[in-house]
Order: C-alpha cells, then sequence, then structure tokens
C-alpha cells in the first residue's frame, strides 16, 4: 500500500471541527488507561486543549481482564464527573464501552443492556493475533437487534492487513470503521499508519478517536494533527458525529 500523503509542517485544523472524541480510556481505574482520577483530570484537560468539546469514555469490557459491568463504568464516571465539577473543567463527559468479541460477547448481545453511543451505536474490537470466524455472524447479529456496530481501530488488525478488499469485505457485513487518529502519527508503526492512510484515501474511515489512554498518546494525537491525511478527515463533512453530539 502506497502512502500518498506527506506530513504538514502546521496544522490546519484542530478537534473542533468533529467536537467530540467518541472513543478514550479516560475513566479512573477500570481498565489499562488513567489508574487514577487525577492522571483522568490530566488527560481531559489534552483533550480539551485539542479542541474537543465533548468527551465520550468506553472502557474495556474483556473477560479475561476487564471485567466492567455498566455499574463499574458508571461509578467510575461519576467519579470524573465530581472530579471535574470541583475544579470547574467544563466539558460534557458520557460513557460506553468497547466491547471485546471473546467467547462472552454473544451472551452479553443476547442479555442486552449494553452501552451504547449515540444512536445505539456498538463499539467493539476483536483479536490483534486472530481473525474471528464468526465475524460476520456476529455483526449480523448487532444489527438484528437495532445495534449499529463500530468496529475499532482496524487499522491495527495485521491479518487485514493483505488487501483493500479485506476491509471492504467487513464493511459490506454492515459495520462502521473507527479509526485511532494516532495511527496517522506512526505511534503504532509504519504498517498501521500506511494501512490507516490507505483506509482515509479510499473514504473508508467514518469515526475517528483518540483512543487515549496516557499522555504519550496526547502527543501522538497533537502530532497527528499535522499529517495531511488528518486534515483532509478533518474537512470531510463528518454528520454523524451530529448523532454524538445529541
Amino acid at each position: 500500500m502506497f502512502s500518498f500523503f506527506k506530513k504538514k509542517k502546521e496544522a490546519k485544523y484542530n478537534f473542533n471541527r468533529i467536537q467530540v472524541d467518541m472513543h478514550s480510556h479516560i475513566l479512573p481505574g477500570i481498565d489499562d488507561g488513567a489508574p487514577t482520577v487525577k492522571e483522568s483530570i490530566m488527560l481531559v484537560r489534552r483533550l480539551m486543549d485539542l479542541g474537543f468539546n465533548k468527551l465520550i469514555a468506553t472502557p474495556h469490557i474483556m473477560a479475561d481482564y476487564y471485567r466492567n459491568t455498566p455499574d463499574t463504568i458508571h461509578n467510575a464516571l461519576d467519579e470524573l464527573r465530581e472530579e471535574l465539577e470541583k475544579q470547574n473543567i467544563q466539558i460534557p463527559v458520557e460513557a460506553a464501552a468497547e466491547y471485546y468479541l471473546d467467547e462472552t460477547f454473544e451472551r452479553k448481545l443476547d442479555a442486552g443492556n449494553l452501552l451504547t453511543l449515540g444512536d445505539n451505536y456498538l463499539l467493539f474490537e476483536l483479536s490483534y493475533i486472530n481473525y474471528p470466524n464468526n465475524l460476520k455472524d456476529i455483526i449480523q447479529k448487532m444489527n438484528d437487534k437495532g445495534y449499529k456496530p463500530i468496529l475499532a481501530h482496524p487499522e491495527r488488525y495485521p491479518y487485514l492487513y493483505a488487501s483493500l478488499e479485506s476491509y471492504q469485505q467487513v464493511k459490506e457485513y454492515g459495520c462502521y470503521f473507527q479509526l485511532n487518529t494516532i495511527s496517522l502519527s506512526n505511534h503504532y508503526g509504519k504498517q498501521a499508519q500506511k494501512v490507516a492512510e490507505n483506509l482515509v484515501e479510499n473514504m473508508m474511515v467514518d469515526f475517528l478517536g483518540s483512543d487515549m489512554h496516557h499522555l504519550r498518546h496526547a502527543d501522538s494525537l497533537q502530532k497527528s494533527l499535522q499529517t495531511t491525511a488528518v486534515e483532509q478527515l478533518l474537512s470531510d463533512d463528518y454528520s454523524l458525529y451530529n448523532e454524538l453530539l445529541k
């Protein structure tokens, strides 16, 4: 995949163009993101400096590592909101989740009560190692139950790298793509960056997310604003974000 995108010297836009960051791990102490509310506040401030004026936290829900529930997530959200109010930091923060497609996900789907974004968008992620053989069926089931599936960071799954057609096939199953903006700054390496750029070139990106875990991600997010690919994304009409601002 050859990239036509080159880095720019100065950023033309900031993230005020899309207003909302819809994928982050800024809630304190419940996954591999901010370990304390103090670190949460630091990440929130950095996101505000980059132009965001609404944040949707999406903690991991994974059977083997992060067994979060709506209760644990809402408790952490309350803790962060209380600290934001205490420090008079004016930004709305909401919470959904990033669901890992493991052996428990289908049971959660059957049970309902999933944490979604905006108009019933459901953020999910895959294994970085193995292609899930049931991916088509699971995406179909999410749609059948009234959810709008969003695949998190498709540029980070090496088994999809072989061709653009592999991505097109997944989209045809019936899901949106959410790109990690920092992939365009080479944060995850050259291969992920090239794939991300190719998805941008082919207009396959539906949502941008910071996937913020720590301050190094904030630095990479700032760096990404200097790339032509991000400038192209921020200059496009992203009407889908309006559904996340409600």
